[in-house]
């Protein structure tokens, strides 16, 4: 039988698993008319680097301002605020005419799915303190299920010759609409309260602040680690294996599909192993398993072992990202946003600076020498893993 305390805690995680999962559908939604979208604004490849630019750029800005949207109206309201605005930027998205309109909109969608993935992992961690075991990744699981289903239906979409407007119009009422409706139950402002310094008093409150003041930098690094792995692998890996490895283009895409199936995999199990052997050990465990992982696939210069290497690196940093937010969601005196936040905001470039330099390198060494560099940052989380312990679980 539910009682009072457990059943308002399985709505709230019922409520920001779906929340998770409407991110991810939003963030995916468009990404398989990419080519429609190219080909009907006679877009050429650099014009469209410089729009893709948007997204990024927005989700950059969003991150820096998220803590105090939360703090001010609570992450349950800011989630689904922005992420109904970032799901109806898809109606502009679809829309576009020319670059700057194409762009504006990806600044758009950026933006509100920045402030909303601020928003959302805070209340991740706050329902996550009343469970008072590990749920992060199994939320972040959630989100990768949904770029999945979202890559699956546009591409559907496409196959059936659904006019790229009226595919993102749909998509973006029917989730802003799930999210408003669905993601009522989390958890109201005052479960946003950080718990104070242990010890308490003016010597708690000082030690929580060097903690503080040496652990946000190093769990930013570790999420720029994690984040510039993910992006190389989603830019790079198909053009290694094809351009290479000499595979044809359908097997091409294998290495980054292994990639993310692994990673969704991992973090469904990820709570589980996270709360046996604590997040220290996981991370290391883990990243020893992608760094090792993905060099010797790349060392063995076949294509099975690629692919092999593409999914044992994605298995390997599957929970780094959850851990992080958790431990930087969890600092004593710091709020939940605010610590995520600033994370978010130097793993963030990551994503944005990671495929390019990974490209200025191939372009100097060559590609499997650049796409050493993720296994090489895979290492240096197992040396920084110690900063996630720092959380007060």
């Amino acid at each position: 039988m539910l009682t009072e305390t457990t059943a308002p805690r399985r709505r709230a995680r019922a409520a920001v698993t779906l929340a998770f999962l409407v991110h991810g559908l939003v963030g995916a939604a468009w990404v398989a008319r990419i080519p429609q979208i190219k080909q009907e604004l006679g877009l050429g490849e650099g014009a469209l680097g410089v729009a893709l630019l948007g997204a990024p750029l927005g989700v950059f800005f969003a991150v820096r301002i998220a803590g105090r949207a939360v703090a001010r109206w609570g992450s349950r309201a800011t989630s689904l605020a922005t992420g109904a605005g970032g799901a109806l930027a898809l109606v502009p998205l679809g829309l576009a005419w020319d670059l700057p309109s194409l762009t504006g909109a990806l600044f758009l969608l950026g933006t509100g799915l920045g402030m909303m993935d601020v928003a959302m992992n805070a209340q991740g961690v706050a329902v996550e303190r009343a469970y008072e075991r590990p749920i992060m990744s199994g939320l972040h699981g959630s989100y990768s299920v949904g770029t999945l289903l979202a890559a699956l239906a546009g591409a559907g979409a496409a196959q059936a010759g659904v006019p790229v407007p009226a595919h993102l119009a749909a998509m973006a009422v029917v989730l802003a609409a799930v999210l408003l409706l669905g993601g009522r139950g989390m958890l109201g402002p005052a479960a946003d309260v950080t718990p104070g310094p242990a010890g308490g008093g003016a010597a708690g409150a000082a030690r929580a602040a060097r903690v503080s003041r040496w652990t946000l930098p190093l769990l930013g690094v570790i999420g720029l680690c994690s984040f510039v792995g993910e992006g190389a692998m989603a830019d790079w890996s198909a053009v290694y294996l094809r351009e290479d490895l000499g595979t044809a283009p359908g097997t091409a895409g294998l290495g980054f599909a292994g990639c993310a199936v692994a990673m969704t995999a991992g973090r469904l199990a990820g709570d589980r192993v996270v709360h046996r052997f604590g997040p220290v050990r996981v991370l290391r465990a883990g990243a020893l398993v992608g760094s090792l992982g993905l060099g010797l696939g790349l060392l063995a210069r076949h294509p099975v072992a690629a692919v092999a290497g593409f999914t044992l690196f994605g298995l390997g940093i599957a929970v780094v990202a959850p851990v992080t937010f958790s431990a930087a969601g969890n600092l004593p005196g710091v709020p939940a946003a605010t610590g995520i936040g600033r994370v978010t905001a130097v793993g963030y470039l990551g994503l944005l600076g990671g495929p390019p330099v990974i490209g200025f390198v191939a372009e100097g060494l060559g590609l499997p020498w650049a796409l050493a560099v993720p296994a090489v940052l895979a290492a240096a989380i197992m040396a920084l893993a110690g900063a996630t312990a720092t959380a007060g679980r």
